[in-house]
């Protein structure tokens, strides 16, 4: 005899009050617009009854206290970044463990200290270091923090030997580059124009500035920028020798670059003459010029430039600004072609590039940095002509973060990292071709032959690791094949290894922005894996994890395969025995939010239980709130009817159906947010609320503080306890197993 349905559960009560406007033709329904007015009373009334719809469940999941233990511990064993040497200085971050945030330290003459301590800035540890940058001969370092969760940063300048501030605080920036002149007097930045100067657009119109140690921010000169796009962004870098000036502009979350060159020997830093480089428009570049390239070269440029896995040309700075290169009100040439240096892979995506000439060299070298199909590798290559000379033997199937040279110097330093070991800071010396773990360990020489064994995973693409704290987690990574056949990358994490029978399932996927999801130290999908379920990632398209074609399949027009390429992950975990939709949940943030929305809404029989968390939801109004403007690249904009048509059909808010049986759903949001607004949860949970017949919940998580981006060890702790004892919850996983 089957069951009765179980109700659905009481709500608060909402009014359906919003307008039906008509869009290019077509009709379209927001009947909880009122709730896009935070500081609406309704709206705080509303928010307030969901918090303590909220804690009431929280309060039943039997999950909740082992799982936060288990997250603890996983996380309480601190974190180091890769250092970047300057002047025979070392600077990196550090989380002691037990601390809740890192802080910012110098290591010279054998010993390390404290530069800046988030903690110590604001005991309260509503303040996070978002961004430092030493100067050239590492006598300053320029600090970035924000509070409260917002990304909006001040800048202070401190003296090394000491710690002290010497200059500052700068306000009205977001995590801006800043590119030090070689004598440590100043440095370009990018800064927002007043609030007063913009109203209603805040957090746009960005400018490059020139500051000088000492001076009034307010009468920096202005460098780059006036009479362009207010979402164009701007990164300035200078050679370590102060020479060459460069300036990449790109508009919002476009692929594309442009980039512009100046020869300070020609002008004062404060006038720089600024030309932009030809080349056709639609391709990211980075542009590196070591201290002492001449006019004639050789100059280094990382380009996607007609190859969308991204290749690295021999240039130099007076081809680059001859024929090709014109003044701000002259058209763009393409100029003479440079020489190919290290040509393109037709599968694996070139990432970094560093060159390691210090004195002593036998020869001077290149390392580049590829991922293929979402696994890193390093290879080493002789600059002179880009033959690969070997490829470095990393610690496991991982992923390799940015390599970080001295100017003129022999050594580089990255991190490493996979799901279940946190990063580990590798140091590569070009004298002996070893690389050696920066805080004890062996040294491993390069591998024979060229063979990508960094990159390639062992037999039956299966590792079986363990992080301190975390019970032995086997990783596999798989190609299942898209709803159109298109091959997509998939990890799997579980006990085993292999599927003995349909376990408590999360599948998690991004697709979006370029950004690769590569295996990363994924504390979440250990506690869970450890209480006897499977985790999965899924490297969706509109991601970057095999270069340009994927990320342009996946956005605008091509969002859906988006969709399909994360629905067919769960049709293919079904299918092959890991799971079954009574037990599979979807989980993802931002981006993230939006595709697991957009999967629920369009296939809501296939989950039982979905997690978004800070996500994008209303992709009608998208563009109205937070840093939207800055994605109509990415998604398009409502204002054209084409995009209109394309975010309409997918938009999950606008898809809610009423009398369907939706999964228990959990929105998070964070009233620090200032890339997506808190709104777009508020109003989809409203919307499902309504419409669902199913047994639910439906909540919304709330957040105080913190936002979008850099957050401590204990408010991630938490919020992960929550999400993973949500799911556990609904897909019937137990802390002691399955």
């Amino acid at each position: 005899m089957t069951a009765p349905a179980a109700a659905a559960p009481a709500y608060p009560p909402v009014r359906r009050t919003g307008p039906v406007e008509l869009l290019h033709g077509t009709a379209v329904s927001d009947p909880y617009r009122w709730l896009e007015d935070e500081a609406d009373p309704a709206t705080t009334a509303w928010s307030t009854a969901q918090d303590a719809l909220f804690a009431a469940h929280r309060n039943t999941w039997a999950a909740l206290g082992p799982l936060r233990r288990h997250l603890a511990a996983l996380m309480a064993g601190g974190s180091v970044t890769a250092p970047v040497p300057r002047g025979g200085r070392l600077f990196d971050t550090v989380r002691a463990p037990g601390r809740d945030q890192p802080v910012l330290r110098v290591v010279e003459d054998g010993g390390a200290r404290t530069l800046w301590d988030p903690l110590a800035h604001d005991p309260a540890g509503l303040t996070v270091l978002e961004s430092w940058e030493p100067s050239w001969d590492g006598s300053l370092v320029a600090v970035q923090y924000a509070a409260g969760g917002t990304e909006r940063c001040e800048l202070v300048v401190l003296d090394v030997a000491n710690g002290r501030m010497v200059d500052g605080p700068v306000d009205r920036l977001r995590r801006s580059p800043v590119a030090w002149l070689p004598d440590s007097a100043g440095f370009y930045y990018v800064r927002n124009l007043p609030p007063s100067d913009t109203p209603g657009e805040e957090g746009y119109h960005r400018r490059v500035r020139l500051h000088r140690i000492g001076v009034d921010p307010e009468r920096d000169e202005l460098v780059f920028g006036a009479g362009r796009a207010m979402d164009d962004y701007y990164a300035p870098a200078l050679s370590p020798d102060g020479r060459w000036l460069t300036v990449t502009a790109t508009r919002g979350a476009s692929p594309a670059t442009e980039l512009w060159l100046a020869d300070l020997s020609e002008a004062a830093p404060e006038s720089p003459r600024l030309r932009r480089v030809g080349g056709p428009v639609g391709a990211r570049a980075t542009l590196l010029l070591p201290s002492g390239t001449a006019s004639d070269g050789p100059a280094y440029l990382l380009t996607r430039r007609d190859a969308p896995n991204g290749r690295v040309e021999v240039t130099s700075p007076a081809r680059l600004t001859g024929r090709g290169a014109r003044t701000p009100d002259e058209p763009p040439d393409a100029g003479p072609r440079p020489t190919v240096l290290i040509p393109e892979d037709p599968v694996a995506v070139l990432t970094d590039f560093a060159v390691l000439d210090g004195p002593g060299l036998a020869r001077s070298v290149a390392l580049a940095t590829r991922v293929r199909h979402a696994v890193g590798e390093v290879t080493v290559h002789d600059l002179a002509t880009g033959r690969r000379l070997s490829t470095l033997e990393l610690p496991g199937p991982g992923t390799v973060g940015e390599l970080h040279a001295a100017p003129d110097g022999h050594e580089a330093y990255f991190g490493y990292t996979d799901h279940a070991t946190p990063v580990r800071v590798l140091r590569f010396d070009a004298r002996s071709g070893t690389l050696t773990p920066l805080h004890g360990g062996g040294a491993t020489g390069p591998a024979d032959g060229g063979e990508a064994l960094g990159g390639r995973l062992p037999d039956a693409d299966e590792d079986r690791t363990a992080a301190p704290g975390a019970a032995a987690c086997v990783t596999r990574r798989v190609r299942y094949r898209s709803h159109d056949g298109t091959p997509v990358t998939l990890f799997v994490l579980s006990p085993i290894g292999r599927p003995d029978r349909p376990r408590p399932t999360v599948l998690s996927g991004y697709g979006g922005f370029g950004a690769s999801i590569v295996p990363g130290f994924a504390p979440q999908a250990l506690a869970w894996v450890a209480a006897g379920g499977v985790y999965a990632f899924a490297c969706l398209r509109g991601g970057g994890e095999e270069g340009q074609r994927w990320h342009d399949a996946g956005r605008r027009a091509g969002k859906q395969n988006t969709f399909d390429d994360l629905d067919a992950a769960a049709d293919w975990l079904v299918a092959a025995g890991w799971a079954d939709p009574a037990r599979l949940g979807l989980l993802g943030s931002s981006n993230g939010g939006l595709t697991v929305a957009a999967a629920m809404t369009q296939h809501p029989e296939k989950y039982a239980a979905v997690v978004a968390v800070a996500p994008l939801l209303d992709m009608v109004r998208y563009e109205r709130s937070g840093m939207g403007p800055s994605w109509r690249e990415e998604y398009g904009s409502a204002e054209d009817a084409e995009d209109f048509a394309v975010l309409h059909a997918y938009s999950p808010y606008h898809r809610v159906r009423t009398g369907v049986r939706y999964p228990a759903v959990l929105l998070g949001a964070a009233d620090g947010d200032t890339r997506v607004s808190p709104s777009h949860a508020r109003k989809m949970c409203a919307a499902l609320q309504h419409a669902s017949t199913g047994s639910g919940p439906v909540l919304l998580r709330l957040e105080h503080g913190v936002g979008h981006g850099i957050r401590g060890t204990a408010t991630t702790t938490e919020l992960f306890a929550d999400v993973m004892a949500f799911l556990a919850e609904h897909l019937r996983l137990t802390a002691l197993g399955s």
